[in-house]
């Protein structure tokens, strides 16, 4: 990451500020980690710095979890970005892009039946990009990383997964175990990609997936 513009240096500052008191499952380990990825497939899929589109998906990218209902203690952490955003006078039409893919990047949103057909190759990336990070064996650490920072039982057998969940449902998860999110949505994002580049990483950490959980029910149930 050589040469970074004076907004992304400002971007990572905010990012490590803002976060530090998350746990390690969306912490700026993992806004780092999803920068990289969505800069990766944005080269992948033909994206170049002269439509000022890598500059989007680098913001989006570094900016994408700030506000996340998951951690906000305050409403007024809703607007950082945008007042982020303004205050480094990013032309108008940037923010719009920007806040948009940031708005409606989320898996939740996706249940709601955002329809993404007309969706920009900015939010592709940044959205695969993202759930790229969820999966595999990143994606494993998180999901357990997270649910112990919940106190969320390990896995329950008399607990099923639940299935067509709606928004509401999705954001529900009290009494839910860590593996049914598993079933719930990690094993979901490999159709869900938006990207012939971010379809082929999805691949091999989807199958990780597919073993680490054969391997954890067999040795759960002592055959193993």
């Amino acid at each position: 990451m050589e040469n970074k513009s004076e907004i992304v240096k400002k971007a990572e500052k905010l990012v490590e500020l803002k976060m530090k008191g998350n746990d390690a499952s969306h912490d700026a380990a993992h806004v780092f980690r999803v920068r990289d990825l969505a800069l990766s497939l944005a080269q992948e899929e033909g994206l170049d710095h002269s439509s000022g589109s890598i500059e989007i998906v680098e913001l989006a990218a570094l900016l994408h979890d700030i506000g996340d209902y998951k951690y906000v203690r305050d409403p007024s952490e809703e607007k950082i970005v945008e007042e982020f955003l303004e205050s480094e006078c990013v032309e108008e039409g940037k923010q719009t892009k920007i806040l948009s893919i940031i708005k409606r990047m989320g898996f939740k949103e996706e249940l709601e039946g955002l329809q993404n057909g007309k969706d920009s190759i900015e939010f592709g990336v940044v959205q695969d990009a993202d759930r790229l990070d969820a999966i595999g064996a990143i994606g494993i650490a998180r999901c357990f990383t997270f649910g112990g920072s919940r106190h969320r039982v390990l896995h329950d057998p008399k607990i099923p997964p639940r299935s067509d969940l709606t928004k509401q449902e999705y954001m529900k998860k009290d009494e839910q175990t860590t593996v049914n999110h598993f079933h719930e949505k990690l094993l979901k994002l490999k159709n869900l990609m938006k990207t012939k580049a971010g379809q082929r990483r999805a691949e091999k950490r989807h199958k990780f997936m597919e073993e680490f959980l054969k391997e954890f029910y067999e040795e759960w149930d002592g055959k193993a």
